[in-house]
């Protein structure tokens, strides 16, 4: 940003050269020139009015799904984790959540209200925000499958709500019809099925938990899943067919339990995660022919700043 960015007015906290990686799940990466947490959804509004056209904009939720490079990150971060965070009931079987609610937090919410098909959001370690920004799914279930609308905020602060036939979505992909004119989600409305026993949607919450925890390594520092399932496989299945199960590059290591999880083992950087994404795509490649995508998201500079 050239130009010094006018406070007055703003509620929320602006930190510059803000360290990333203790944001993240992965642990590892560089700084943000600008890190803004905003006080809450006018807040945000009134900053995005201020920002230059041209400022690059990064938005983090839990940092679940992001690698950010050793060398950060240019512009500005927006970090919803602990902000616009309302849930309520809408009717009888409806839940509006801002985009910082953690998708757990969202499962145990409807799970509480008797609310059923929102279980799987409990499998989701990100946020609301993005989980619609990328259709996650876990659990058999996928985001936009119970969305009824969404609310999106673009660069002039401008709120708009939405209907789910205003986008493009498929499997870990959502786009705008409208690419030139870039907007984000800052809240949804979800439609869900009333009439359950909350005490049995809790039980069934803590029971696919369990069974997430005894095939992923879900207390290491991990990003979750680093591949989208190619078509008709499972990318956890390649990597593991091609041997790659505890190959390592410097303090990244492909998890034993489960393939499809890179793990820092305590001393990586987003270097040598980035270095092991890139051998597991080709070894991969080599032994099966299918090329692997990446689910998550890699942002920021190679190299520090000078």
């Amino acid at each position: 940003m050239n130009a010094a960015l006018d406070l007055r007015g703003l509620r929320g906290e602006l930190q510059l050269d803000a360290p990333l990686a203790g944001l993240t799940s992965w642990r590892v990466g560089g700084s943000a020139e600008r890190l803004y947490r905003p006080a809450d959804l006018p807040d945000l509004q009134q900053f995005l009015r201020q920002l230059p056209a041209t400022e690059p904009l990064l938005w983090l939720g839990l940092g679940s799904n992001l690698l950010v490079r050793d060398g950060g990150v240019r512009g500005t971060v927006i970090a919803l984790h602990a902000r616009l965070d309302a849930l309520a009931r809408l009717g009888t079987n409806g839940v509006s959540a801002g985009a910082g609610v953690p998708g757990a937090k969202l499962a145990r919410f409807a799970a509480r209200a008797g609310l059923r098909g929102g279980e799987f959001f409990a499998g989701i370690p990100g946020t609301v925000g993005g989980a619609l920004a990328m259709n996650a799914g876990a659990f058999g279930g996928e985001t936009w499958g119970v969305v009824r609308r969404v609310q999106t905020i673009d660069r002039a602060g401008v709120l708009r709500w939405q209907t789910p036939d205003a986008f493009e979505i498929g499997y870990r992909h959502v786009r705008g019809q409208d690419a030139s004119a870039p907007a984000w989600f800052v809240a949804a409305e979800f439609e869900l099925e009333p009439g359950d026993d909350p005490q049995v949607l809790q039980q069934r919450i803590r029971q696919l938990l369990a069974g997430r925890a005894a095939s992923q390594p879900t207390g290491a520092a991990s990003c979750g899943s680093v591949f989208r399932n190619p078509p008709g496989d499972h990318a956890g299945r390649l990597i593991e067919a091609a041997g790659l199960k505890g190959l390592r590059v410097g303090g990244a290591e492909v998890a034993a339990k489960h393939a499809n999880f890179i793990l820092n083992t305590g001393a990586a950087t987003a270097g040598d995660i980035e270095e092991l994404i890139g051998q597991v795509q080709a070894r991969v490649e080599a032994h099966s022919g299918v090329r692997l995508q990446p689910e998550v998201r890699i942002v920021g500079e190679r190299e520090a700043r000078s």
